[in-house]
């Protein structure tokens, strides 16, 4: 009664990745786009090591209704590169069934034999031992549970039923929109793949998250993952193993300072060491800082940013320690240190907004940044 198959979710083809900014040499959101192309692949070779003939996608195979004509015909030709997986394609929100009908056409009338587009809700036999109950997404804010139908379809007695949706799991607060959480014991299901959340999630022990192969945003700190899930018979909790997809690792870091610290050694302490080409990196700088420390932030990732994919520092949190000496700097008279001691003035203000604040500061700190530069 064995079965083994690959769990994957939201590869969104066709991303454009508009929140990245692009540096000038134009590279980094082509690198993504690439990436997450690249995740066909190494899902497909995550089946090969684990013996697995079958891969779930749970949906969001692509970004819109309407990808470019580019990337589906690299995506089926990428699927077809291995005859002996078979691919099975769930609709999601951002490809659902009504605004991606000629999609899914197209992909039925061109796609390759072992890619399968799964356009009705109806159980389907992966094999003797194993049944497919999928829920594709028909309208993209339907306002209902995905999966209810799960709980009328059929399937021959004794065999496994996988259960195949996209959406978001509920804690019973929300009414008729979301997936309950136990839908695993109301279907008698011994596998629930969900597709809609990018991270991976673990609900229970036969309900689970597979996340985006490709990860797309500053959040979840680890790279991408597939699921090899193996399924020894009914009633038998699932085998589910993780298997690194994701090519690109997104980071959020924190570098908290004090006064008179080392700034420019701070940094670097939380920095990674390796493979920072594919790392995209947001650091958070907190504490506080002097006007000179946050000048030798600022060098210093400008001149170690460009040695990963992408890099980001945030110094919206981070005060500023004021010292007389360092307005002297700035100018011991005249235009610039009337400026630096307003703008000193407005962001020690507590009748001030904190975030009118946090302008004036950052804008004091941008004027001694800029007084230094000139001074070399």
């Amino acid at each position: 009664m064995s079965f083994r198959f690959i769990h994957t979710s939201d590869l969104h083809l066709g991303t454009r990745f508009a929140n990245i900014p692009e540096p000038a040499d134009g590279s980094i959101r082509g690198r993504l786009r690439e990436a997450r192309h690249g995740a066909i692949g190494r899902i497909a070779q995550a089946a090969r090591d684990h013996g697995a003939t079958d891969i779930l996608v749970a949906g969001d195979t692509f970004d819109t209704p309407t990808p470019s004509l580019s990337v589906v015909r690299q995506a089926l030709a990428a699927m077809a590169d291995d005859p002996s997986i078979r691919w099975w394609l769930l609709p999601g929100n951002h490809d659902n069934l009504r605004e991606a009908e000629p999609l899914w056409d197209m992909i039925r009338q061109d796609g390759p034999d072992n890619l399968h587009c799964i356009t009705t809700a109806g159980a389907i036999s992966l094999s003797p031992a194993a049944t497919l109950l999928p829920c594709p997404v028909v309208w993209r804010s339907s306002g209902v549970d995905p999966t209810e139908a799960l709980t009328t379809m059929p399937s021959d007695d004794g065999s496994l039923r996988i259960g195949l949706a996209h959406g978001g799991v509920t804690d019973f607060t929300d009414a008729g929109a979301n997936i309950p959480p136990d839908r695993d014991r109301t279907a008698r299901l011994d596998y629930l793949a969900l597709g809609d959340w990018h991270g991976r999630v673990q609900i229970g022990p036969r309900v689970h998250y597979s996340g985006s192969p490709e990860q797309d945003r500053f959040k979840h700190g680890q790279r991408g993952v597939c699921l090899a899930v193996t399924l020894d018979g009914p009633g038998v909790p699932p085998g589910v193993e993780e298997v690194t997809t994701g090519a690109l690792l997104w980071q959020d870091l924190t570098v908290d300072l004090t006064p008179g610290a080392d700034a420019t050694a701070a940094l670097a302490a939380v920095l990674p060491t390796a493979a920072r080409r594919d790392v995209l990196l947001r650091v958070h700088a907190t504490g506080r800082a002097g006007l000179p420390d946050q000048v030798a932030l600022r060098r210093a990732a400008d001149r170690i940013g460009p040695e990963f994919a992408h890099f980001d520092l945030r110094t919206d949190t981070l005060r500023t320690q004021y010292d007389l000496a360092d307005l002297d700097e700035i100018d011991r008279g005249g235009a610039l240190r009337l400026a630096a001691d307003s703008l000193k003035a407005e962001a020690e203000d507590d009748t001030l907004a904190q975030e009118a604040r946090d302008v004036s500061a950052d804008a004091l700190a941008r004027l001694y940044a800029i007084v230094k530069e000139d001074a070399v």
